[in-house]
């Protein structure tokens, strides 16, 4: 590494150091000059140590990194813990902070730059919106507590398990692709959920189809169709809420398949344009026609649907499935068949197919962001 990029990393060292420091001195503003064990200046100054401490330790020994660190600690707990015996205070957040932003900016160094940035900015998020957290865990019911638990264990611990690769003879079935559509159902769910619960049913549900449209049309018509079994009264919102989610769907198709194939904007425009436009023209119908008077409450029992979840993945997994069958069993003939079936589950995959088609391009090159969970 040459000097320049040294200097390079340890400018990101030292602006990582004042991006925590920033929050930290913000926070603790109203305190007096040398009343305070760590601000603006000490976080921006551990930041860049730990930045000359990696490029030590590169000229050096590794052992560099961890004899600073266990220094920079055992001074930072030291005086966090007078001005804890002084003012009663038993927090340790700024002490964890501190520790990090050192190995941040070693990290900086030693690492890849672009990870410790987004640490750092992770890092700050969290002690900017302590008090937005705070009351968000407080104002939890179990129900919710669990339903989040459920989710971050689907993504996270279940997930990263499953083989991402087809198990069937016809090259169709993914475990990781169907679990990642349960997820995104239940993610859709509750997202839902908690939209309902902060901006209120009308908003909350076209919020939530905007952005479900956007992941998937077919899991937020899944998702409203459930809701609408337990909240019959609420038909006009939530088709209003399909509509939506259908509209949004056809601009994100035109975006994927122009952006891989400029040739077809012509013949993609005046029908996706007319289908996003008239749908939505009737969820708009629908919402002027649904007063809030007339409207019931959603009250929403069930923040995560992870069973409807399951039956959902299952279904579309099995559509996957038929619309491959159906391609190898009639061939070229068979692709509008293909087309009409796998639209229902995948419609990003199936854009992405047709698009790269018509430029002589194989999909089996290509997929939907590594996944068949976009339709």
């Amino acid at each position: 590494m040459d000097q320049s990029q040294i200097l390079s990393r340890l400018t990101i060292s030292l602006a990582i150091g004042l991006l925590v420091g920033l929050e930290r001195g913000w926070r603790t503003r109203d305190e007096q000059d040398h009343q305070r064990a760590a601000g603006f200046r000490t976080f921006a100054l551990s930041g860049l140590l730990g930045g000359v401490t990696g490029a030590v330790a590169l000229q050096t020994n590794g052992l560099v990194i961890g004899i600073v660190f266990l220094g920079h600690t055992a001074a930072f707990a030291a005086f966090h813990w007078l001005e804890a015996k002084a003012e009663r205070n038993l927090s340790v957040t700024s002490v964890v902070a501190g520790m990090l932003t050192f190995l941040l900016g070693t990290m900086s160094v030693t690492g890849d730059p672009h990870i410790a940035i987004a640490c750092a900015v992770a890092m700050t998020s969290l002690l900017a919106f302590r008090e937005w957290i705070h009351s968000g865990i407080a104002s939890l019911t179990w129900h919710e507590l669990r339903a989040v638990l459920i989710l971050l264990a689907m993504s996270f611990l279940l997930l990263p398990i499953l083989p991402n690769k087809t198990i069937d003879p016809w090259n169709s079935v993914n475990l990781y692709e169907i679990w990642l559509l349960a997820i995104l159902t239940a993610g859709i769910s509750f997202v839902g959920y908690v939209a309902v619960r902060t901006l209120g049913d009308r908003l909350g549900i076209v919020t939530t189809a905007i952005a479900g449209g956007l992941a998937s049309s077919t899991v937020t018509t899944l998702t409203f169709a459930r809701l609408n079994r337990e909240h019959p009264g609420a038909f006009r919102l939530l088709s209003a809420g399909i509509l939506i989610a259908g509209a949004v769907m056809m601009a994100r198709v035109a975006v994927v398949a122009v952006a891989l194939n400029r040739a077809l904007l012509g013949p993609l425009v005046l029908p996706l344009g007319s289908a996003a436009a008239i749908l939505s023209a009737g969820a708009l119908i629908l919402l002027l026609g649904s007063s809030e008077r007339h409207t019931p409450r959603l009250l929403i029992q069930n923040p995560l649907a992870f069973g409807t979840a399951l039956k959902s993945a299952a279904f579309i997994g099995a559509l996957m499935l038929t619309a491959e069958i159906t391609r190898q069993t009639f061939g070229g003939t068979g692709v509008l068949m293909v087309a009409a079936l796998s639209g229902v589950a995948d419609v990003d995959a199936l854009t992405i197919s047709m698009a790269l088609l018509g430029r002589g391009r194989s999909r089996s090159n290509y997929s939907c962001s590594g996944n068949h969970a976009c339709g």
